[in-house]
């Protein structure tokens, strides 16, 4: 076989080819494309001369060119049916320091786990990124980026210096663009502003981040992983735990301190899979009684777990995407990227549906009761899933220091981040249930907000939805009954200037999907 080299043009691997399967399609299942072809891109130069030609084979624009770096885009937005070219950036997943720019180099086929193992073992400091191997730079990066470091260190664009991208300008021409913080070009420099949470695949092949002042992660964690049966519940002591967990984390909101960045995931799992799991994770300087970040777990166990009736006992089954934390009832003590191998998730290669929701207060009375309800204990009752979840992430801290306008993310001041998952696989006769749970059982959650998570003032308890967990239902008058669009629940009011950079790097919407960024038109309000 003729394999490409970094050196030759990129691979075109066409429907008769063996591997073309396997790249026709990404981590969800239900999205498998159809393209003319997948393009392997080995550099920045390869990937303008690709788009080149893809550009020039139809003048019409008909049929999407669209980018995969890990393939984990929850929706069809890489791999749909109107797909006619997908760039991979797979091969370019080179991790270094970069002399030239004065700033680390990651290239945008890099997954999670190339950027953990690489940085940290030769440089001492990292990403603070998910906790999915298998995640690729190019598409968590630009949707902002968050995992277990986040309320220590904050989110991963808030260290994003400088990117590559391949645009395809005005003339319908491919050209290479560099932009910097420092760029010279005010252009230039909201081009990179875009990738600050603008999400990924909007503007152009991503080929290459620069990051500046990456933190360093702790020495050792203190890892927890806890379960409670779902039968030793009542509805009284549901409200305990989410009420204990969303007021845990709104009173310890300080990154200095050890409270403030501890991070956790509570994971409610339908009853029909018997577990209700508890994950969290805390820096510590050593295994010692008296070490603050010892402290700071107990305290968080009391909080949580002592504020219920219902005894825990130690995870052994995993749930949604990630894998279970075994032996950890008490909490264990291990070096940071040991732990972060521990909690590898990349996922079953499965079917799945998700949504979000950025929470800014502990939940409301009603928002607890319907979580009841349609976890399977009023609603649902006979729907047989354990891999239906709502995931509750920690959040703030860190993040939360940073303006709103300073990057595309703008959502700087919610407590917790929520993530609807289901899961069935290729054949379940029972997929159009399964799709039907989570959409009832976010619409029941966020009743009083029209069926979604609605930005508000200052008293509001949601504020949107994270765009690295797309959600094509926004779009839909069916499950979106408030007069706010997509856009403004991904984007808040960065989302004008996220068009005006579109119009300027994308002139004529080359790289489209049904939530893609709009271009600026001069009579748009």
């Amino acid at each position: 076989m003729d394999g490409a080299t970094p050196e030759s043009p990129s691979e075109t691997i066409r429907p008769d080819d063996p591997r073309f399967p396997a790249l026709s399609r990404g981590f969800n299942q239900r999205w498998i494309a159809k393209p003319d072809y997948v393009r392997m891109v080995y550099s920045a130069d390869d990937a303008v001369k690709a788009l080149q030609q893809a550009l020039d084979e139809r003048k019409d624009e008909s049929g999407r060119i669209t980018v995969r770096s890990g393939g984990h885009c929850y929706e069809d937005f890489v791999c749909g049916d109107d797909v006619r070219v997908i760039f991979d950036t797979s091969p370019m997943h080179d991790v270094y320091w970069d002399e030239d720019v004065e700033a680390y180099c990651v290239e945008a086929g890099a997954t999670n786990w190339h950027a953990y193992s690489h940085l940290y073992p030769a440089a001492g400091v990292t990403l603070p990124g998910g906790s999915c191997y298998s995640v690729g730079i190019g598409g968590h990066v630009p949707g902002g980026g968050f995992g277990l470091l986040s309320r220590h260190h904050g989110l991963t664009v808030d260290y994003l210096y400088g990117v590559e991208v391949v645009v395809a300008d005005k003339d319908r021409m491919a050209r290479r663009v560099r932009a910097t913080a420092d760029d010279n070009d005010e252009d230039h420099r909201r081009l990179l502003w875009a990738h600050t949470g603008g999400g990924g695949g909007n503007f152009g092949v991503l080929t290459k981040l620069w990051f500046r002042d990456l933190p360093e992660p702790p020495a050792f964690v203190r890892l927890c992983g806890r379960a409670w049966k779902w039968e030793d519940f009542d509805q009284q002591e549901f409200h305990k735990l989410l009420t204990a967990y969303g007021t845990y984390f709104r009173d310890n909101q300080d990154p200095s301190t050890h409270s403030g960045r501890l991070f956790a995931l509570l994971k409610l799992n339908h009853r029909s899979n018997g577990e209700i799991l508890l994950t969290a994770q805390v820096d510590c300087e050593s295994p010692d009684n008296n070490d603050p970040g010892k402290l700071a777990m107990d305290e968080f166990l009391a909080a949580v777990d002592g504020a219920i009736g219902p005894e825990s006992s130690g995870q052994e089954s995993g749930t949604g995407d990630h894998p279970a934390v075994k032996g950890a009832k008490i909490p264990r003590v291990m070096p940071w990227l040991t732990a972060t191998q521990a909690l590898n998730s990349s996922g079953e290669n499965s079917r799945g549906k998700y949504k979000s929701a950025c929470i800014r207060k502990p939940f409301t009375a009603e928002q607890i009761d319907a979580m009841w309800d349609y976890l399977g204990n009023g609603h649902y009752t006979k729907y047989r899933n354990p891999r239906a979840v709502i995931q509750i992430d920690s959040y703030g801290g860190r993040i939360n220091e940073v303006g709103p306008a300073a990057t595309a993310v703008a959502q700087r001041d919610s407590i917790m981040k929520m993530q609807y998952q289901v899961y069935w696989t290729t054949g379940d006769p029972e997929e159009p249930t399964h799709i039907r749970w989570i959409r009832d059982t976010y619409a029941a959650t966020f009743a009083a907000t029209n069926g979604v998570p609605e930005i508000g003032g200052d008293d509001a308890v949601t504020d949107g939805c994270y765009i690295n967990y797309p959600d094509a239902d926004l779009g839909d008058d069916e499950w979106n009954g408030s007069w706010q669009t997509w856009a403004q629940l991904y984007y808040k009011d960065a989302y004008p200037a996220l068009r005006k950079v579109k119009a300027r790097w994308d002139p004529h919407n080359v790289f489209r999907h049904r939530q893609s960024i709009e271009p600026w038109e001069e009579d748009a309000t």
